[in-house]
């Protein structure tokens, strides 16, 4: 992260308004203005920035008027390739956990922090935990962020605590040498293959996201959204719960995580019941029921994200 100039920042900020939500700045980095499809946006340093997935061509076009040439992702969904080439920017994909970034891919991101256009858009769902975590990489390459810089970012993004490998991460990264760089391929894919059960964990993802906002909407179809059908979106839910049982990589995780599967689907499955009862009877007794529901499913994620995900 580091300082901008004072004639970028002012013409960041006149294009776009500010986020709802206060963003804190750290050394080397400073909150940008979002715009509309983008969360969390920040610049870092030199030419490096960070934020969400972009959510539609509006938010791709706006990263090109800042004059972001590549974008990378490192979430598990696959990235929007097409819109992306629409608006002149190249996408590349190196995927990686809560559970910290390999050897190897650290690599092929300090690579690409010399090698790709700039300026560099790094991004994962939420722009909050792995793209940041990413990004800081970028910087101690090209910019020479210390580790306590990069953690200080880390802090500043939001990144939780509760992801312990990702600021391990970044405090154990060394600057590689020009020789390690050159040494190490250049290989920027623009999708990369991941397994069946990361998929999986993306649709949940998102089929979550849309549920939160059905909740925040007093259980009925947020008006911003209203090809959201809340009873629906229960079905999609469970449904995903269940082809993830059926799969390889999840018998790999052994019986818990399997059981903590089919405790999720469970729960889904009472929250479309609940969904839909209040579509005929929206009662203020069946309110602590469906709270009730939501704060199940919601522990369970964490449960589950504790034992198999963030460690």
């Amino acid at each position: 992260m580091k300082h901008l100039l004072k004639l970028l920042a002012l013409t960041v900020t006149a294009a776009f308004c500010f986020s709802t939500e206060p963003k804190e700045s750290s050394p080397g980095a400073k909150p940008v203005a979002d715009p509309p499809g983008i969360h969390n946006l920040y610049l870092l340093g030199t030419n490096v920035y960070s934020g969400s997935t972009p959510e539609n061509e509006s938010a791709f076009e706006a990263l090109a008027k800042l004059g972001i040439k590549t974008l990378i992702s490192v979430d598990g969904a696959q990235p929007n390739v097409a819109a992306a080439k629409k608006f002149g920017l190249r996408y590349i994909h190196l995927p990686h956990g809560y559970d910290g970034i390999s050897t190897n891919l650290q690599l092929t991101l300090a690579k690409a922090s010399t090698e790709l256009p700039q300026p560099i858009y790094v991004h994962c769902h939420h722009g909050k935990h792995r793209g940041p975590t990413a990004a800081a990489l970028l910087c101690i390459t090209k910019d020479n962020w210390s580790a306590e810089q990069a953690e200080q970012w880390l802090h500043a993004a939001g990144t939780s605590t509760n992801y312990p490998a990702l600021y391990q991460t970044v405090r154990q990264f060394k600057r590689p040498s020009a020789h390690q760089l050159s040494a190490h391929p250049s290989h920027f894919p623009e999708t990369a293959r991941v397994s069946g059960l990361v998929d999986a964990m993306v649709a949940i993802d998102e089929t979550w996201e849309n549920l939160k906002s059905i909740r925040a909407a007093g259980y009925e179809t947020p008006k911003n959204n209203p090809d959201l059908k809340p009873a629906n979106q229960a079905v999609i839910l469970w449904e995903h719960y269940r082809e993830s049982q059926r799969l390889a990589d999840s018998a790999q995780r052994g019986t818990n995580f399997l059981a903590l599967l089919r405790k999720a689907e469970a729960e889904a499955k009472t929250a479309e019941e609940l969904l839909r009862q209040h579509v005929t009877e929206a009662t203020s007794e069946l309110r602590p029921h469906l709270e009730a529901a939501f704060d199940s499913i919601s522990k369970t994620c964490t449960s589950c994200h504790r034992q198999f995900r963030d460690n």
